[in-house]
């Protein structure tokens, strides 16, 4: 068996980012970079990879909406969708910094208040399905998405939106929309209670990944485990075995067969990344060493397992680490702490 491991913001560049790791050991993550054979590519994002693994047309934009929604058990049908994620604003000076509701939390009982406000409000043009409370997509009939760019809420957390905003044929239709939504969400009562309790306000959403669900896709996979609805979307598209995560890689193995290639997306990492929280960040990384670099080592000792990938794919470059139980033996290969592996 042969298990892909995907995980974004595992080797951050930035100088603030190797030094908030220094003295933080991973023992089984350092061996597998350590004693694995290394290729390079170009950085790519996490969907951006997705998109090419399910051999998705490379020029058009990542369905995310639609592969979201039926990642949820929706029925996408020919329509085109896009995600609509609840966030907050933050005046920072002159910028409007973005920050995700995952980063603030917000309770489903608000996220259908908020939602069900908007489609009153924009008439069945915009139909807005809160999947949770942090993750919400919208329908969309008569606007044309054909040639819109957008940029994932992880790939714009902490940073200024006016500088990531849609791009691309018919963006300014998107930007007048979007200050549309925010002018109905201000002063919403869901976001008066908030306020009055200290809480961030969800006073906008994020829009991104436009399209319509695949005709088709195909992968090398023979089953897909994440939590990110996207993989999840690709994998339903492509009829193969998918499932979330499980609470760690001994629960995992115990589902897997003997054999064959088997996708896991690990994605904890950039959020804390781009919000600058290096204490999460390095908790974060701590918990994938426990409950999935150290067993997936043990299983390549002990056999069960025959290759173990490590993906890094948006640091300066893609980096992919294949290591088996042969590769582990090459004890001249010493591990050595991340930040050293960061250069």
């Amino acid at each position: 068996m042969h298990c892909e491991l995907i995980v974004p913001a595992l080797l951050p560049g930035g100088e603030d980012a190797a030094a908030a790791l220094e003295g933080l050991r991973l023992p089984a993550l350092e061996l597998l970079l350590a004693r694995g054979r290394r290729r390079s590519d170009e950085s790519i994002s996490l969907e951006r990879w997705l998109a090419q693994a399910f051999d998705l047309d490379e020029d058009a934009e990542v369905p995310a909406g639609a592969l979201t929604f039926a990642a949820s058990g929706g029925q996408p049908g020919d329509f085109a969708w896009m995600r609509a994620d609840p966030a907050h604003l933050r005046l920072n000076r002159d910028a409007l910094v973005f920050v995700p509701a995952v980063a603030f939390g917000v309770q489903s009982a608000e996220a259908e208040a908020l939602a069900g406000h908007l489609n009153r409000h924009f008439g069945g043009e915009l139909t807005f399905h809160p999947l949770s409370g942090e993750r919400w997509c919208v329908r969309i009939e008569g606007t044309n998405i054909l040639g819109l760019r957008t940029e994932p809420p992880a790939e714009v957390a902490g940073l200024d939106i006016n500088r990531h905003l849609p791009s691309g044929e018919g963006s300014m239709r998107w930007h007048g929309l979007l200050n549309e939504i925010q002018m109905a969400l201000h002063e919403h009562p869901v976001n008066e209670a908030r306020e009055a309790r200290g809480e961030p306000a969800v006073n906008s959403v994020w829009l991104w990944g436009a399209g319509r669900m695949p005709a088709e896709a195909s992968a090398p996979f023979q089953s897909v485990t994440a939590d990110d609805p996207l993989a999840l979307g690709l994998a339903r598209a492509a009829g193969l075995r998918h499932r979330t995560l499980p609470p760690d890689a001994g629960a995992w193995l115990e589902r897997l067969p003997e054999d064959g290639r088997q996708l896991l997306v690990l994605d904890t990492l950039r959020l804390p990344l781009a919000l600058g929280d290096f204490e999460g960040l390095r908790t974060r990384l701590a918990e994938l060493e426990g409950r999935w670099f150290a067993p997936l080592v043990a299983a390549l000792k002990s056999g069960r397992v025959g290759m173990v990938t490590v993906l890094a794919p948006d640091g300066a470059e893609l980096r992919a680490y294949e290591s088996t139980r042969v590769d582990l033996r090459h004890f001249w290969r010493r591990p050595k702490p991340l930040p050293a592996c960061l250069a």
